[in-house]
């Protein structure tokens, strides 16, 4: 495996990654006041983007972490949506 695609599948799980303990935060504490909904739809219209220039270019680590990146966002809304009410 080629160096420069070593570094694109680092990136791409890091990135991916990074929102894990913001949701486990609100999933855990019940709580979302303090979140802002306008920067996951906002996230999850760049990651859809990448998702489709990944797709263009045939770049399977591209389409993939961020394909896992929307199930993120989409998750995050989610719970967002449900713990702000309270």
């Amino acid at each position: 495996m080629e160096i420069k695609t070593i570094i694109g599948i680092s990136a791409g799980v890091l990135t991916a990654v990074s929102i894990l303990p913001q949701i486990l935060k609100v999933l855990r504490e019940k709580k979302a006041q303090a979140v802002s909904p306008l920067m996951f739809f906002v996230l999850l219209a760049g990651n859809l983007l990448w998702c489709w220039y990944g797709l263009i270019l045939n770049e399977l680590p591209i389409v993939v972490t961020n394909a896992f990146s929307v199930g993120c966002d989409i998750l995050m809304i989610v719970v967002n949506y449900k713990y702000s009410k309270r």
